[in-house]
């Protein structure tokens, strides 16, 4: 094999105009009026997208197979097929109110990289694969992450074909309709490496001025529902030292949510997503409140100590209020370091060509998280706007997503091999 970090090759760059063309096409599928992206898991349009990502693989040499949860694999084949490929991928559902980037870059840039190797006739040793996870987002049906769990073993097959979403259908009866149950076993294949190129989906490489993020981990979640349970009462005639004011109960604990993450250092962060207040008249105290609390933490011991912290003060929360709380953990995922070889080839990748770049962890779930339960794993950032995505106002430089890609390329590149022209 040739070696990767050569003058010629330190030279090798995508083609930032094609993948630019082949992002803003996909984005007329779904495409709001707001300028974002409306393609949830399963729906016709996510069906349409997946054709059009299929055609386009297809225009590349590429051989396409489904698997049985939806997700689509297109190899390209290396001199040596026995090897494990190395994989490149994310996602093109998205959230109701999405963007034109958040998983649809991961995906085109997979693809943008396999169409320069064809452009320049490189061969690669091991065989090389862009795929298309089926639901990372979770937003029509929950799990996120559903392909790719399904495929690394996380999740069992018939219990997720069964996940129902609002409507009372089956992700099984809709991968139906859409043409995209597959036939492909959904586990057991070796993976060689797998990376995937992402927007940060935050503001720290915009703020800093930085091209690429180099994804050393992602951050620990631990998610809660929380029940606090009080008396409904008459706005009027209830004295106010006599009240078990559920909802005031809970904007003390969205206080603390809030405190405990800014008093738990660098990459804490603690949210009340979702709040549900009963009876919910203007003039009755509130008898009930239902909320969820997500805390994360890059430090294992730190995210105990903010549970614990949690935990603290909703005891006192019970105490002072006389409400009582039931706290249902929901979700755990222990804080991830990606494999170090993949780590470094993404940083030296971005230190060859040239681009300013920073270590970041993420504060996001992706689908490399669990990859990285089976196979080396690296993350690739680049910035967007203002650092804001699920949102229709989502975007990204085309410089920088072509820089991103490029970046890709070359650590694809660096795990797959070269292979010599007189090989």
């Amino acid at each position: 094999m040739t070696d990767t970090t050569s003058p010629v090759l330190a030279n090798l760059a995508v083609d930032g105009e094609r993948l630019w063309r082949s992002l803003m096409d996909l984005a007329q599928l779904g495409a709001t009026p707001k300028g974002g992206v409306a393609r949830l898991a399963l729906t016709e349009l996510d069906g349409e997208a997946r054709r059009l990502f299929i055609q386009w693989c297809k225009n590349s040499g590429l051989s396409v197979s489904i698997d049985e949860i939806g997700n689509i694999f297109a190899r390209r084949e290396g001199r040596n097929p026995d090897l494990p490929p190395v994989m490149m991928g994310s996602h093109i559902d998205t959230q109701p109110t999405g963007g034109k980037f958040d998983g649809c870059f991961g995906v085109l840039a997979g693809l943008e990289v396999i169409r320069t190797l064809n452009d320049l006739g490189i061969e690669t040793e091991a065989p090389v694969e862009v795929v298309a996870w089926t639901n990372e987002e979770g937003s029509r049906f929950p799990p996120c992450m559903m392909g790719s769990g399904v495929f690394t073993g996380q999740f069992g097959l018939a219990e997720t074909l069964a996940k129902v979403d609002a409507e009372g259908l089956s992700v099984g009866d809709e991968l139906n309709r859409i043409g995209f149950a597959g036939d492909r076993p959904v586990t057991g294949h070796k993976v060689g490496a797998y990376f995937e190129a992402h927007i940060e989906q935050g503001p720290i490489l915009e703020d800093e001025g930085k091209t690429i993020g180099v994804v050393i981990g992602t951050l620990g979640q631990k998610w809660f529902d929380l029940t606090l349970t009080g008396q409904e009462a008459h706005a009027g005639p209830t004295p106010m030292l006599r009240r078990k004011d559920a909802l005031l109960a809970a904007s003390s604990v969205v206080q603390a949510v809030n405190r405990i993450a800014l008093d738990s250092g660098e990459y804490a962060c603690g949210t009340v997503g979702c709040l549900s207040v009963f009876p919910d008249s203007r003039n009755v105290i509130p008898g009930r409140v239902d909320l969820t609390i997500d805390l994360r933490h890059w430090s294992a011991a730190a995210l105990e100590k903010m549970v614990e912290a949690l935990k603290s003060r909703i005891a006192d929360v019970e105490r002072v209020t006389g409400v009582t709380a039931e706290l249902t953990p929901t979700a755990d995922f222990p804080p991830l370091s990606f494999h170090e070889d993949c780590v470094d080839a993404v940083r030296s990748s971005a230190e060859r060509m040239g681009y300013s770049h920073r270590d970041i962890v993420s504060g996001a779930g992706h689908d490399a998280i669990f990859l990285a339960e089976i196979a080396p794993s690296g993350m690739i950032f680049i910035p967007c706007e203002n650092g804001i995505s699920h949102n229709e106002a989502e975007n990204a430089e085309p410089a920088d997503v072509a820089a991103g890609a490029s970046v890709l390329l070359h650590a694809a590149l660096a795990r797959a091999g070269i292979v010599a022209k007189d090989a």
